[in-house]
């Protein structure tokens, strides 16, 4: 056996083992101080703080086998004393740190277009540019950071993990050019600098594209991978932090919802209503108490939106009481309704673009999926049952017809979402959300 040392060898590293993944499986044995991911050998590094530490852990994996994400993984000593910059490098191309990074995206199920990339990797420093491309080796991008630290710390923090639960992996190393050619603003180059780019020869918007615009299309997966990675992911999408309020912390995925109007409120409007803040797997009102519901949300992060926005919203003439249930999840049975298949699940595309509008019930709604031809009338005549609009207005983005329609009360807005959200408008299933915007305005 190789003489004790503070660097241990780890070998059958999968590519569905992150950084963090090793970090969890060490951290309880002392203070880990590196760790290099060896991807092309499936194999990693890491350095404990002291020998005892690294010697302790050892010991304890000689008598237990560690699994990581089912898979055995096999612990010794390195020949290494300890582990130098060198090292760390090696796993790219034994370059030098550079400001631009090299990504490569594994287990790639849903698109990643620049949009995406820039809300995982801005939060570690500015991103002046980012080009992505389609290589042998799979999906790839170069982005650009305006200083090399910033590279450094984002390949440190990023490298291994994964941009949603369980796929879409990135492998990060230095690029070895020196500066990026950006032609093109569209969802797969991005000049940062100059905003003022084409987006195509063939005139097509310039207008940041969501997740939802690829023209790919969509795998139904389950839930659990829809779901963002990580808080940093998450932190993304709301510009670098979490609303106040918010931990990203929870793992109760169960809300109890309670002073509801038993009258008018059934499974499919709680859906409509709580489907804005995470996808929905079931729902079921308890027979003993009408007025009390409960929703299982996709995962924690989500049951603490839907109970952060909603506690004290206003429905049907109740003031909604939204709490964590003791119950981790709803068994299925005949009074539960499921909805961990349905295609009205928000967040199985456009996750960090919806996380980005969750807020709490407001005036103003917002309808998509319009028919093209759709005149304001109509869109009144659909919703005014719920209560006084005030204003409306109709517009176009990324050639697809929206709507603004402001209502003299949150609680009305809040009654037409619930109502009306994937209802039928003119032959097209509409979709609805609340508009954090304030007043509508006339020449916008």
């Amino acid at each position: 056996m190789t003489e004790p040392s503070k660097v241990i060898h780890v070998r059958n590293v999968g590519h569905e083992i992150s950084e963090n993944d090793l970090l969890q499986l060490f951290q309880p044995f002392g203070v880990i101080t590196k760790l290099v991911m060896l991807r092309a050998k499936n194999q990693a590094l890491l350095q404990m703080q002291d020998v005892p530490s690294a010697i302790n852990a050892l010991q304890f994996y000689t008598n237990v086998q560690p699994t990581i994400r089912g898979r055995n993984v096999y612990v010794q000593f390195s020949s290494h004393q300890e582990l130098t910059t060198m090292d760390q490098n090696s796993q790219g191309r034994g370059d030098e740190p550079n400001r631009i990074l090299l990504v490569t995206i594994h287990h790639m199920l849903y698109p990643i277009t620049v949009e995406v990339l820039h809300q995982v990797f801005s939060p570690h420093g500015f991103v002046e540019k980012i080009v992505t491309f389609q290589k042998s080796a799979g999906f790839q991008a170069l982005i650009q950071y305006q200083l090399r630290q910033s590279a450094v710390a984002a390949r440190t923090s990023l490298q291994g993990r994964n941009i949603y639960d369980g796929c879409c992996q990135l492998d990060i190393q230095f690029s070895n050019l020196d500066e990026l050619q950006v032609n093109y603003n569209n969802d797969r180059s991005r000049d940062f600098t100059n905003p003022n780019l084409p987006s195509e020869q063939k005139g097509r918007s310039s207008q940041p594209a969501g997740y939802g615009d690829v023209g790919v299309a969509y795998p139904q997966v389950g839930i659990d991978q829809v779901m963002m990675a990580n808080a940093t992911a998450i932190a993304a999408a709301f510009g670098g932090g979490l609303p106040p309020g918010i931990s990203g912390t929870n793992d109760r995925c169960t809300v109890l919802v309670s002073n509801l109007n038993p009258d008018r409120v059934d499974e499919d409007k709680l859906f409509n209503l709580f489907s804005l803040y995470g996808n929905i797997v079931r729902i079921k009102f308890l027979r003993n108490k009408p007025d009390h519901a409960l929703v299982q949300m996709g995962d924690g992060f989500q049951a603490e939106l839907a109970v952060h926005f909603l506690k004290g919203a206003m429905l049907f003439g109740k003031r909604l009481e939204v709490n964590f249930s003791k119950h981790p999840n709803i068994t299925q049975g005949a009074d539960t309704h499921e909805y961990v298949n349905s295609n009205l699940n928000r967040f199985n595309r456009n996750a960090a673009k919806n996380y980005r509008y969750c807020c709490s019930p407001t005036k103003m709604i917002h309808l998509s999926t319009l028919p093209q031809d759709i005149s304001e009338e109509e869109i009144v005549s659909h919703l005014e049952e719920h209560g006084t609009i005030v204003n409306t207005k109709l517009f176009e983005m990324n050639g697809k017809k929206q709507a603004l329609v402001l209502f003299e009360t949150e609680e009305q807005a809040t009654e037409a979402v619930v109502c009306k959200h994937a209802s039928s408008l003119a032959g097209s299933i509409i979709r609805i959300s609340f508009s954090q915007l304030q007043s509508i305005r006339e020449n916008s």
